[in-house]
């Protein structure tokens, strides 16, 4: 029996014409969905690009059954990277000094998008695949990084940031807060009002596949007008990874 031909292959970016796929599904998910905009992104040549984008490792997910395409993408930065670029990019969101502070090995995600055919399939975990290959490599202890809900309007976000407050709020040696020049409160909802149901349906789907894996977030939320989003940072420690969340972490698994 033939086995089938892999469909998706996840690999780094090895040039610049690789770096420049994933600026472009970035536009085309974070600019033409999403309303974002912000000084470096090229509107002309449909690029969504910022200053960190040298010092980051770009994850790339291709599809090989349409020539390579590049259908998914994941930025990645370690210590030394920030140490680099002279600060990890959500640093001008949250103090990070609890991470810092760890001694912990560290790694930041940033700009995960999937081309709105892939949503909701398998691509994801395929880039969970090869995100678990990374933080092996690398010796990685604990992941973090804002993840966005669309719109800046906190009052219709008021019920899942509530959620994420109440149920899923880091611990205090993890517990990284938002600047208080741009501090959001999250806890806009008593507990006891929240409707659980409707709040997580709001909780964006890669923010709600964290929670699943035992993430948790930080203090706080942070309102982006420019790219018209409101943020959360979450933070994962890899420690606490049950053998059932590894499985599905490492192998793709969606039990």
């Amino acid at each position: 029996m033939t086995t089938p031909a892999p469909r998706f292959r996840v690999e780094l970016a090895h040039d610049a014409a690789g770096i420049e796929a994933a600026q472009r599904l970035r536009y085309e998910v974070f600019v033409e969905e999403l309303g974002g905009d912000g000084p470096l992104v090229d509107h002309a040549a449909r690029l969504e690009r910022d200053r960190f984008d040298p010092v980051f490792d770009h994850m790339l997910l291709r599809d090989l059954r349409r020539g390579g395409e590049v259908v998914g993408v994941y930025r990645l930065l370690r210590k030394e990277g920030a140490a680099r670029a002279g600060q990890f990019y959500s640093e001008d969101e949250y103090d990070l000094a609890p991470l810092r502070a760890s001694g912990r090995r560290l790694l930041e995600l940033g700009r995960s998008c999937v081309a709105r055919p892939y949503r909701g399939g398998e691509a994801l975990y395929h880039l969970w695949q090869g995100l678990a290959h990374y933080v092996e490599r690398h010796g990685i202890e604990v992941l973090f990084g804002v993840a966005s809900f669309h719109g800046t309007d906190v009052e219709a976000l008021a019920q899942p940031l509530s959620l994420l407050h109440h149920r899923h709020l880091a611990p205090p040696a993890l517990r990284v807060r938002a600047r208080p020049e741009c501090f959001q409160p999250m806890d806009l909802v008593p507990e006891a009002e929240i409707d659980r149901t409707g709040a997580m349906r709001a909780v964006p789907a890669l923010i709600k596949a964290y929670l699943r894996l035992g993430g948790c977030v930080g203090e706080g939320a942070y309102v982006d007008h420019a790219f018209n989003t409101t943020d959360v940072c979450l933070v994962m420690d890899t420690a606490l990874l049950s053998e059932r969340q590894r499985a599905i972490y490492t192998r793709g698994g969606t039990g």
